[in-house]
């Protein structure tokens, strides 16, 4: 074990000891620690430990935790200090977990101390249902969030993290969903320094990862996680990283199953570990000893990897003896300082994209028709890769508590898109005492044996219960839950009834799910996947008994009653909604049931995961041309991790603000954004274009027509593009010199005033033009900060720019500083789409730079 010294002592010997304990090892042992769920070694005091831990906005799938806005949302905030702080809290709570579990004690799955995020993919292409977890389209945006969040998330001391970060999935992986396991990226050296590459990079030299994940597609033929030339040459000699990578989940045993680079699984962990690839999440690497006994790998390639991973359990102190983070534990999850900060982050993130007349903020004492389906959905808020919100509040529920319950209609209006089920919505449930809800008696075993333990009104059902009880007294593991109420149609028609469990990923069972209407069986799910749908005909809107009854005794983690209404009848009770209303805001978009990882969806629109069309879904389409015609002011409130054409909405709605996924206090931000109490000042960290049509083939590699950098088209939304409820003026640029020598630095900056009346937050942006070139971008984001400033308040904006931040890549992807001309821009957008200043200078030389 890790004696308990010095933390210079310690670290020093991380390396010594973890070469130590690797010879002592038998080769059966070694083969096993080389996979992500690594057993115990009872005769060498060595744990089991399970290095598969999430925490892309917020520590995930290990119970409560603090859920930040999704990845995307953050990145709208523009803000790497905010990163930083998220990132520090996703390893505080990980390291409470962890804490809890008892150091030096076997750590299952999401209770370790390596944490696999921040994914820092380009995203390339708004098809993409994964574009949600990353920090968008640009380079140097995704680069700066990514060191802060790495930052974050490791502490402060490098010797001693608090955790370790992965930045993934390296590289050049953002779709497609389907085929991902086989897909072949083809990049241009050009596109691949240019673009994919220098997020790593800045994570690994600026950010101090201590780990990578390799990724399954393979690149220009060769499987990520057999590349050599980028895991050996690019990434360690290159960059200096010294961390450990691991695969993707089975990437590896892709080498062979579909990418068919190796004739079988042991020739393709050979590959990987050859090429640099130190963990197999996955199994692959058992094929490992045989490969040694055989004479295809030496013994010398496993203890290397191995030492890596043991000098990283070492230095985190996870085999026991190190109290730098013992006191972390239960009540450092979901802190009030934490809870805090998700709601800043919520606030930060949000972007208004329109604002005619002043609508916004909502003056006075307004009454709102809230409409829409993301209105009051718990999957909305939390996105994917998320922890249990204790306390979610949504858009509904933000509103309610700001404006009052009084002040506020409700009418769902649409699902998210035709075909897809939604959550039964409050204003169909009702107790038996006329309360809108569902009766909810919890037990605290599995047979609804004895008296419930508890007994409330749940607004609807749609909870995420992954690894929590469901509430205080009872067990996270074990419990049954019986809802009874009424079920109340708004009108005759047909209707499909559902039943969403989130399922575990490898357990043997599933919760068992039964439904009742009117006192027959609907739905008898007994956790086998089956008939998980009812379709119903209501030849009226009298109401009917419904009871619901959930038996949870695996690893599923949450339970949705779902339901699909006849369209004619969800937009007549969106009419009734309005009809006394001052205004109306309507929340659309898209939902993690629609766009995300590897998703089982074909319906209009998406496919996979992905999507096929950049349209806002046609039945929240019609839901708002429908609140339109009401006359009443129309604000627009866009959820979806991805860009949507809200072409309609630009021409005819009075507000638009896109709010993301935005985490467990989303509904209290927005609800603080539509009233004014804080100001919406985030940016677009990717382009809204109008159309697929205005976009490459999804599947080409090639950034020309894609990105700001490289689109000549019109967009919808420019990136970099955010309105405020005040205004600001740049004045008076200067240049630390007007002209350089090919590698100096420069020092630009600008005076930057809040002209309006009332405080807010501006994010300077500064933009680089370089001697044209066939593979210049059009300009390129070299710079950025967010900054406050109260009515009338100036402050000077200065930044430094290296010689990296005004070089160029060529063809070849040689990347150096080029003689010529440079214009620098600073303002609150792009050139030509926002107010700012302008500078020029030249550069007389040139210098090549490292990779």
């Amino acid at each position: 074990m890790l004696a308990a010294t010095g933390a210079s002592a310690q670290t020093q010997g991380a390396e010594a000891r973890a070469a130590a304990l690797v010879a002592k090892m038998t080769l059966a042992e070694k083969v096993s620690q080389l996979q992500n769920d690594a057993p115990a070694i009872p005769r060498l005091g060595v744990p089991a430990y399970d290095w598969w831990n999430e925490g892309l906005h917020g520590h995930a799938r290990d119970g409560y935790a603090t859920v930040f806005p999704q990845a995307i949302g953050l990145a709208a905030s523009w803000d790497a200090p905010l990163l930083r702080a998220v990132g520090g809290t996703v390893s505080v709570e990980a390291r409470a977990s962890f804490n809890m579990a008892g150091a030096g004690k076997a750590h299952a799955r999401y209770q370790g101390l390596t944490i696999w995020s921040p994914n820092i993919n380009i995203d390339r292409d708004p098809r993409w249902g994964r574009g949600q977890e990353t920090y968008g389209e640009d380079p140097v945006l995704a680069g700066s969030l990514a060191v802060a969040f790495v930052r974050g998330i490791q502490g402060d001391d490098a010797r001693h993290p608090r955790a370790i970060a992965t930045p993934k999935h390296f590289v050049a992986h953002s779709g497609p969903e389907t085929g991902r396991d086989s897909f072949d990226a083809v990049v241009s050296p050009h596109d691949l320094e240019d673009t994919y590459l220098p997020a790593f990079r800045a994570a690994v030299t600026a950010g101090g990862a201590g780990s990578v994940m390799c990724s399954y597609n393979a690149l220009d033929g060769v499987p990520m996680c057999a590349n050599a030339a980028l895991l050996g040459t690019r990434l360690r000699k290159d960059w200096g990283f010294a961390g450990y990578v691991v695969s993707d989940c089975d990437a590896v045993g892709d080498i062979s199953s579909f990418h068919h680079y190796k004739p079988d699984d042991e020739q393709a962990a050979v590959a990987a570990l050859r090429a640099g690839t130190d963990l197999d999440c996955g199994h692959t690497y058992a094929g490992l000893a045989a490969a040694v006994r055989k004479g295809l790998l030496p013994g010398s390639a496993l203890d290397t990897a191995l030492v890596r991973l043991f000098s990283a359990r070492y230095r985190l102190g996870e085999l026991g003896g190190d109290e730098t983070y013992a006191q972390l534990g239960a009540n450092d999850i979901d802190s009030a300082a934490h809870r805090k900060l998700a709601l800043r982050a919520a606030q930060e993130s949000l972007v208004l994209l329109k604002n005619a007349h002043g609508t916004l903020p909502l003056r006075g004492s307004p009454r709102l028709a809230v409409i829409g389906p993301d209105a009051d959905t718990l999957e909305t808020l939390e996105a994917n890769y998320h922890g249990v919100a204790r306390a979610p509040v949504t858009p509904l529920q933000g509103l309610r508590e700001r404006f009052g319950n009084g002040a506020v209609s409700y009418a769902q209006g649409a699902p998210v898109a035709a075909g897809v089920p939604i959550p039964v919505p409050e204003t169909a449930l009702r107790t038996p005492n006329g309360t809108a809800g569902l009766d909810g008696e919890y037990y605290a075993n599995t047979d609804f044996g004895g008296a419930a333990k508890l007994s409330r009104i749940d607004r609807r059902i749609d909870f995420d219960w992954d690894r929590a009880a469901p509430a205080t007294g009872l067990a996270a593991d074990h419990y049954a839950v019986r809802w009874n109420g009424e079920l109340l149609p708004p009108g005759p028609g047909d209707y499909t009834l559902a039943v969403h469990v989130d399922r575990c990923f490898d357990c043997s069972a599933h919760d068992a799910v039964r439904l009742f209407v009117d006192g027959k069986p609907v739905l008898a799910d007994e956790g086998d996947d089956r008939h998980m749908q009812a379709k119903l005909h209501f030849a009226d809107g009298k109401p009917h008994a419904l009871r619901m009854e959930l038996v949870h005794r695996s690893q599923d983690g949450g339970v949705r009653l779902q339901w699909l209404a006849p369209p004619a009848v969800q937009l007549a009770e969106a009419d009734r909604a309005m009809q006394a209303a001052d205004a109306v805001v309507a929340f659309v978009g898209l939902s993690p049931d629609v766009e995300g990882e590897a998703l089982q969806i074909e319906v209009p629109g998406f496919a996979g995961g992905d999507r096929t069309s950049l349209d806002l879904p046609a039945p929240q389409r019609a839901l708002l041309e429908h609140a339109a015609a009401s006359g009443k002011p129309l604000v627009v409130v866009l959820m979806s991790g991805g860009a949507v054409a809200l072409d309609w909405a630009k021409q005819h709605a009075d507000a638009i603000l896109a709010a993301w996924y935005p985490g467990q206090a989303g509904g209290t931000a927005i609800a603080q954004a539509l009233a004014g109490d804080t100001d919406p000042a985030g940016r677009l960290p990717v382009t809204f274009y109008r159309s697929v049509r205005d976009l490459p083939p999804f599947t080409s590699y090639a950034m020309q027509g894609r990105t700001y950098r490289y689109f000549r088209g019109t967009p919808l939304y420019p990136f970099g593009y955010g309105l405020s409820y005040t205004r600001f003026a740049y004045a008076a640029p200067t240049l630390s010199a007007p002209a350089l020598k090919a590698g100096e630095t420069l020092q630009a900056s600008a005076e930057l005033r809040n002209t309006g009346t009332r405080a807010g937050d501006e994010v300077v942006q500064v933009y680089l033009d370089t001697p044209p070139s066939p593979w210049s971008p059009r300009h390129a984001l070299v710079g950025f900060r967010r900054v406050h400033l109260a009515p009338g308040e100036s402050r000077r904006v200065s930044f430094i720019l290296s010689a990296r931040d005004v070089s160029s890549v060529d063809a070849a992807g040689t990347r150096a500083v080029e003689p010529g001309d440079y214009r620098v821009f600073i303002g609150g957008g792009q050139p030509g789409d926002a107010a700012g200043v302008a500078s020029t200078f030249t550069i007389d030389g040139k210098e090549v730079l490292a990779p």
